[in-house]
């Protein structure tokens, strides 16, 4: 149920953290690989890792917010592996932080057009493809921020990811007949690079906000995009999934 054999993925934000993860976990499952983020060297590094054992990648590196790296990604797909079956738009930033008040217009913008507007510009490009192979699975990386929980100074992260949300429902309502599945998957905290807590005391306190008193690590939240990307999960859509460790019910 979870096999991903001769299946197409692209996944944004691979090369470290929750996307690194997904697409070697993706790759183990069987499905061609194309690599998608900033740094063209991490990228090469997980391609060829991917390609050591047994797997199938490709890298293109490139921002997000660029519309023709969104249909550079899409095209690499196609041309490399015959099309696309599934794409996971994970690349995100936190953004500045700090009260509304001290909130540059520049930073706000920042931290929307790589969230909400990247994740856009992907599936503007990925619906077609995926409309082209009959159907597939579109996977945006939200969450709980926003969404069950508001966070001090997170303003524009937290608008960002809900607003996919928002969008995940939509495109579910609407692609929904030509056999697009559409997901959110909200991830708690994760011990990643851009993870926000830099100290051993601002690790035990997220730590403390999760019912399992600990955070995830990025291997654990790509199963959950695993299921999301397989047919495991056929009759789902339009989903905010939560992989949140209790964070968003916790109250102790």
């Amino acid at each position: 149920m979870f096999s991903l054999t001769n299946k197409v993925a692209i996944v944004t934000g691979a090369s470290s953290g929750i996307g690194r993860a997904t697409a070697r976990l993706f790759a183990e499952q069987g499905a061609s690989v194309v690599l998608a983020a900033r740094r063209h060297d991490e990228l090469e590094s997980l391609a060829a890792e991917i390609a050591e054992d047994g797997g199938q990648a490709r890298a293109l590196a490139g921002n997000v917010r660029d519309e023709a790296y969104a249909k550079a990604l899409v095209e690499l797909a196609t041309g490399a592996f015959g099309g696309l079956d599934i794409a996971f738009n994970n690349a995100a930033i936190v953004g500045a932080m700090g009260p509304v008040s001290d909130l540059s217009v520049e930073n706000w913008r920042d931290t929307l057009e790589t969230n909400l507007t990247g994740a856009f510009l992907g599936a503007k490009y990925q619906v077609p493809a995926l409309v082209e192979r009959g159907g597939g699975s579109l996977i945006f990386t939200s969450t709980f921020v926003g969404h069950t929980v508001g966070m001090p100074g997170m303003t524009a992260y937290a608008a960002s990811k809900a607003g996919l949300i928002g969008l995940t429902q939509v495109l579910a309502a609407e692609y929904g007949p030509k056999g697009i599945r559409v997901n959110a998957l909200l991830p708690g905290g994760t011990d990643t690079p851009s993870a926000t807590f830099k100290t051993p005391e601002q690790r035990g306190f997220v730590e403390g906000l999760h019912a399992l008193k600990r955070v995830a690590q990025p291997e654990e939240i790509a199963q959950s995009a695993l299921y999301l990307a397989s047919d495991a999960s056929s009759f789902t859509t339009g989903a905010a999934l939560f992989a949140d460790g209790g964070v968003s019910i916790n109250r102790t």
